[in-house]
């Protein structure tokens, strides 16, 4: 019988359950009509009978559009108040400690940190796309094919995801995203102060101390970021 890895009812911040919210809501969607998109234009691999609805390219952008302008937001709560969620310096050790709760654990945090970057690469790769490819007929493009494979990685790591959260969790875990419970120290109405204390702390210069040490996953964060910026900017470009 596996051991009981999780607490009764885990408590999520607030700040974590909306960002994580509005990135999961615009990214299953930017996926259901990634693969509508693919089963109209397509659909070389294999199609079920989906409407052939032509618009559906242009919606997919617009999923994908909202799911990039909230991802770094989520990616920065996720490498500093969440760090503790994503992968360690000591994680392959932990990995040797066979079917113990912090070999799951560690999967768990491994899980997270893949899905992370999936999505980054499903969204830099989208926007190295030209929207009018798809309905011109242009099906052998390089980055169009990078993009089929980075939504095809994106389920696997959000399935990885769910399924790892579940194992240390449970439906308690899984739940707890979406309660409306909210902590007094977590109310918004402390977000003002504290975003006074942190505009307080660039002035006095303690941005200079983000970036030591230079860890890897600090390394990992800048790039995601930069990929960000890069996926803006490349394409005006072109």
């Amino acid at each position: 019988m596996s051991p009981k890895l999780a607490p009764t009812r885990p408590y999520q911040p607030l700040l974590l359950r909306l960002l994580h919210s509005g990135t999961a809501l615009a990214l299953f969607a930017a996926l259901f009509t990634a693969y509508w998109t693919y089963d109209t234009y397509d659909g070389r691999w294999g199609k079920i009978p989906l409407p052939n609805y032509r618009p559906i390219e242009s919606l997919h952008g617009t999923f994908g559009l909202w799911t990039l302008l909230i991802f770094p937001a989520f990616v920065i709560y996720a490498f500093h108040r969440g760090q503790r969620r994503l992968w360690q310096p000591d994680s392959f050790r932990k990995l040797t400690q066979g079917n113990k709760p912090i070999w799951w654990y560690t999967l768990n945090r491994g899980g997270n940190t893949l899905a992370i970057l999936a999505l980054a690469f499903a969204l830099f790769s989208g926007k190295m796309m030209d929207e009018t490819w798809l309905p011109r007929g242009i099906l052998n493009a390089g980055w169009y094919y990078a993009h089929l494979i980075s939504w095809l990685v994106m389920v696997g790591a959000i399935a990885l995801h769910l399924l790892l959260n579940a194992k240390v969790g449970g439906t308690p875990l899984l739940l707890s995203m979406f309660t409306p419970q909210c902590r007094d120290q977590d109310s918004p109405r402390h977000w003002p102060a504290h975003l006074s204390q942190q505009w307080a702390g660039v002035q006095r210069g303690d941005w200079l101390r983000w970036f030591q040490p230079m860890t890897t996953m600090l390394a990992l964060e800048i790039m995601i970021l930069v990929s960000m910026v890069l996926a803006w900017v490349l394409p005006l470009l072109k």
